[in-house]
């Protein structure tokens, strides 16, 4: 009895644990797979790699990993719903680009694509003048191709490659816009002097070219321009009545009519030194039929001035109060709101230049340049030139600024904000692809091809947008790439018509309809069946659908939210950017890995507890720059040197027991030999002339080609350019330093110093006969000092002699040795009493 109570407590504890152990399992499972969490086939489409089974009779997870499990995951193929991003590419918009000679190879095929573009042009409604558009130089093709379709998921990125190629013989348009104000009259004179050469000028640039005049001063209001009634019929001697912009000559071909247009224009004032010119810029942008812009030409706007301008608000100081609405308010080739719109601001004057595809050159004179080239940084595909004080270089400016805009290409695009692209290139002649999305250089019939990624971010919640158009173009060219972009943010069984679409009354409890193989409840109802309400209870049955695998032991939703009829619904948080979501309320989008405090780095999305890096980045909080590129050491063109490996964009050098390498590309080690005995022997000839390889007959250095810079005074060693030091002494016993480093292209660059550092020469003749001359010299000195020591004494003794001589009182003829018998001796006290 005892062992069989002992048998079936054994067993009870064996089965908690493998429930523990299965339901943990199952956690981590939804963990990893974000598409176990989503409920419903739009929700399940939106997730990068996941597919959705909409068959009726199905049991297992829905929203399933195809990677993962096994392809199907269980569902007949013929109800799994799993569309990829897909490119189609209309060979009737996929033309040749135009790299020939002239236009004779550009016929064929001309009329099938313009009868195409009309015959579909509804679809391009307010799109601008699109790709291809018909007009002067329609047969022309710089973009290829010029429209495609596309089908694309949320987070799944699609490439799109496209061409680019200056045409030769491109229209162009180039409209004067001149200041007219007194102090601009010997500019208009030298201009209609100029007119012929400047349209010549063009001409060898193109045949098909086009010139157009136009002039402005300033608004007709205090304080811009004098209203006192005879001013305003001639504010200054010989001048013109003061307008805001009067178109003079509209673009044509007649450059005769265009020298008599400038000569007879005359010139206007005002008061104070701003001037009204984006008042005109805004009208010759934006009114294109009475310019004359064409709808597929290069379009030059010349602004030539010699002040300031007015901008949005200075239009208060003449009490206009009303915003410019960029629309065009011309009549009798004038502008007519000069008086009532305020000045234009920047970025309405960049929106209309963006929008029309024109490039604005500022030709300004030498004091206003500073403040024309700033405001060319905020105005897309715009320029800025020096003109002199009678603008006789206005050709020169005019063809220089040309040449500059053509030979470069810039590509932007309208992708609205749910659209990411990103654009790569090689340019010209590049190996490798490199994110940008401007190329320089380019000359005509010269051919860029740009890759750009495509990435749905979101899904917009206006359905209306789930299909949207918007152009690839060069900045200031009318020439485009259409993209049709069609989002799949939904599916085809969520809506009525499809056959796994059901609204009958017999399914979903009468409460919802059948979609996808789910039901979608009514307001108020949920459930599998949709037998639920949300004011009803939780039973035991129920409360099996809130926990993993119906573990009795998992605790219900996870203890992060309630269990409503065997639905678990998630907890909100007060921070409204986090969200508890999945059906057991296991996932959240905030307790992933971060990396210097920030989630997932800031290079992923935080999905079910787990980063979901971007494509270029790894590891558990997408901190892990996967290119391996940045580890290249440009000395041999190998990882980290070939002693190390690149962990996160970094190299973690090897350490053994002799070897201890160090470095940004791990190629210092103290203890290895270095590179620079590669190099001393053609550093000692070719900077010292000497060593080896020096060949004085020649005053050659044989195979050495280091060419190194030679520098003057103490060279070292920068390490921020990743410099080596290196020293050795030659046969002189004289040490030379030189320093090494690699470029970009791996060629070795060498920074030399010009002066050996020798010993100096020691004298050894001198040394000897000094020490000879020392030693000499320090015995005769001894011996004077011992002579004049003896003399000294000698001549002390005598003197002492003589003085005791002296006073000696005894007679010289008498015995000094003898002595009296008799001694006496007196008392000092005795006073003779």
């Amino acid at each position: 009895m005892y062992i069989k109570r002992t048998s079936l407590l054994l067993a009870s504890v064996w089965a908690s644990l493998l429930v523990v152990c299965f339901t943990q399992h199952a956690e981590q499972l939804l963990a990893q797979n974000p598409c176990s969490s989503k409920t419903t086939c739009s929700e399940c489409a939106r997730t990068p790699s996941c597919a959705w089974c909409f068959a009726t009779d199905f049991n297992g997870p829905r929203c399933f990993n195809p990677a993962m499990e096994g392809g199907t995951g269980g569902c007949d193929e013929a109800y799994i719903f799993n569309p990829d991003n897909q490119l189609f590419v209309d060979p009737a918009y996929n033309r040749d680009l135009s790299r020939a000679k002239g236009r004779m190879g550009m016929a064929t095929g001309s009329a099938t694509y313009e009868e195409s573009m009309s015959s579909k042009g509804s679809s391009f409604a307010g799109s601008g003048s699109g790709a291809g558009a018909a007009g002067a130089g329609g047969n022309l093709v710089q973009m290829k191709p010029q429209r495609v379709k596309l089908q694309m998921r949320m987070n799944q990125m699609q490439k799109l490659t496209f061409a680019y190629s200056r045409a030769q013989d491109y229209p162009v348009d180039l409209y004067y816009l001149m200041d007219l104000s007194r102090s601009m009259k010997n500019d208009k004179e030298k201009l209609s002097a100029l007119g012929s050469l400047l349209s010549a000028t063009m001409r060898n640039m193109t045949s098909n070219f086009r010139i157009g005049f136009g002039s402005f001063v300033d608004k007709l209001v205090m304080p811009y321009v004098s209203t006192v009634p005879k001013n305003l019929i001639s504010p200054c001697d010989n001048c013109a009545a003061p307008y805001g912009f009067r178109n003079q000559m509209s673009l044509s071909k007649d450059t005769d009519f265009f020298e008599k247009a400038v000569a007879q224009a005359d010139v206007s004032g005002n008061l104070d030194a701003p001037e009204g010119g984006f008042d005109a810029i805004m009208q010759a942008v934006v009114c294109r039929q009475q310019i004359g812009w064409r709808d597929q030409a290069r379009r030059l706007l010349v602004f030539s001035t010699d002040a300031g301008f007015h901008y949005a608000g200075d239009g208060k100081l003449g009490g206009i109060v009303q915003p410019n609405d960029g629309q065009c308010h011309m009549e009798n080739n004038a502008y007519t709101h000069s008086t009532l719109q305020d000045y234009p601001s920047i970025s309405q004057i960049n929106l209309k230049v963006k929008k029309n595809a024109i490039n604005v050159i500022f030709a300004v004179t030498a004091e206003q340049i500073s403040v024309y080239e700033e405001l060319s940084k905020h105005i897309e595909g715009s320029s800025s030139g020096i003109l002199s004080e009678d603008s006789d270089n206005v050709v020169d400016l005019v063809r220089e600024q040309y040449n500059k805009i053509t030979s470069t290409v810039e590509m932007k695009d309208s992708s609205s904000d749910a659209v990411q692209i990103v654009y790569y290139s090689s340019c010209l002649g590049g190996k490798d692809l490199v994110q940008t999305n401007k190329c320089d250089g380019l000359k005509v019939g010269d051919m860029v091809e740009f890759t750009a990624e495509i990435t749905l971010k979101e899904c917009p919640k206006d359905r209306n947008k789930w299909k949207q158009l918007f152009e690839i173009s060069p900045v200031g060219i009318s020439d485009s790439l259409q993209v049709e972009l069609e989002l799949l943010c939904d599916c085809p069984c969520e809506r009525p018509g499809h056959f796994a679409y059901n609204a009958s009354p017999l399914v979903c409890s009468g409460e919802g309809v059948s979609a996808c193989g789910v039901c979608l409840c009514s307001p108020g109802r949920f459930g599998k069946s949709c037998e639920c309400s949300a004011q009803g209870g939780v039973s035991v049955e129920q409360e099996r659908g809130c926990r993993p695998t119906n573990a009795t032991s998992s605790p219900l939703c996870s203890n992060r939210g309630t269990c409503i009829c065997g639905v678990c619904e998630c907890n909100k948080m007060e921070d409204p950017t986090k969200v508890i979501s999945g059906p057991f309320c296991e996932c959240d989008n905030f307790t992933c890995d971060r990396y210097k405090g920030q989630l997932c780095s800031g290079h992923g999305t935080c999905v079910c507890g787990k980063c979901s890096c971007e494509p270029d980045y790894g590891g558990p909080a997408c901190q892990c720059l996967k290119d391996t590129k940045v580890c290249m050491s440009p000395e041999n063109n190998k990882i980290c040197s070939g002693n190390g490996k690149c962990v996160c964009g970094q190299c973690v050098c090897n350490v053994d027991d002799d070897k201890h390498y160090s470095g940004m590309y791990c190629e210092k080690c103290p203890t290895c030999p270095g590179h620079c005995g590669d190099f001393k022997d053609c550093v000692l000839c070719e900077v010292h002339k000497r060593g080896p390889k020096y060949n004085p007959d020649t005053d050659g250095c044989g195979n050495c080609a280091l060419l190194p810079i030679i520098e003057e005074g103490r060279i070292e060693a920068n390490e921020t350019l990743n410099e080596h030091l290196c020293s050795f002494y030659d046969d002189e016993d004289c040490l030379y330093v030189y320093v090494y480093s690699y470029q970009d292209t791996r060629k070795v660059v060498i920074r030399a110093q010009k002066e050996r550092e020798c010993p100096k020469k020691v004298p050894i003749l001198g040394i000897v006969l000094g020490v000879i001359a020392a030693i000499v010299l320090v015995g005769l000195a001894l011996l004077m000092l011992w002579k004049m020591a003896t003399t000294i004494h000698d001549r002390r003794e005598f003197a002492r002699f003589e003085k005791e001589r002296m006073m000696a009182k005894w007679d010289t003829g008498e015995n000094p040795i003898y002595k009296q018998a008799t001694s006496t001796f007196k008392n000092p006290t005795y006073a003779g009493k």
